[in-house]
């Protein structure tokens, strides 16, 4: 190749930053305007691709780095994930990792504290499904009502501040007829 003008082009295309100007899900492509260029709709790299999937899509103005083999943009590849002044890191300090999704959800571990948080969005709902079994050991403290199906067993002491109602019979207030006063005792509730 004698042509100095194609080879310093196929160069400065090898590596090039750029911005997700459109993305397609099926398949799954993208297109990157880097400089005054927009390409042609390509693949980008995902943490997994084989038998153990990722899906996680680019977004629209996401900087990006584009690798094109041979400098020929149309074979390039786009690696997401470089923070950028428009878009910028959401997180300042070593140990913590969290995830910050576009309806405002966030997952976060913060290996320096020990602590795991996920707050979903307002109106979020959480689906957690295992049919093994869920064992959970610590203390656990619950807001908001409770509803369950199925049998419970308890080891130890249930302590109530209200109220226990079985069958529609309160524990603390129900009534014991017939019941004279004295040593006797009552018989079940009715």
């Amino acid at each position: 190749m004698n042509d100095f003008a194609a080879l310093s082009r196929m160069l400065e295309n090898l590596i090039r930053f750029g911005v997700i100007a459109a993305v397609q899900m099926e398949p799954p492509r993208v297109q990157v305007k880097t400089g005054t260029l927009t390409t042609a709709w390509l693949p980008w790299l995902t943490l997994r691709a084989g038998s153990d999937r990722e899906w996680d899509p680019p977004t629209v103005e996401e900087q990006v780095i584009l690798f094109s083999p041979s400098g020929q943009l149309a074979n390039g590849v786009v690696i997401t994930g470089l923070p950028s002044d428009h878009i910028p890191a959401n997180g300042n300090r070593a140990g913590l990792h969290r995830r910050t999704y576009s309806d405002g959800t966030v997952i976060e571990y913060d290996s320096v504290a020990h602590h795991l948080t996920a707050t979903l969005a307002e109106g979020g709902t959480t689906n957690l499904v295992s049919t093994g079994g869920i064992k959970i050991v610590g203390p656990i403290i619950h807001q908001g009502d409770y509803t369950q199906t199925g049998n419970q067993n308890v080891t130890g002491t249930v302590t109530v501040t209200t109220d226990v109602v079985a069958a529609g019979i309160s524990l603390v207030n129900h009534p014991h007829g017939g019941v004279m006063p004295g040593s006797g005792k009552t018989g079940k509730p009715e």
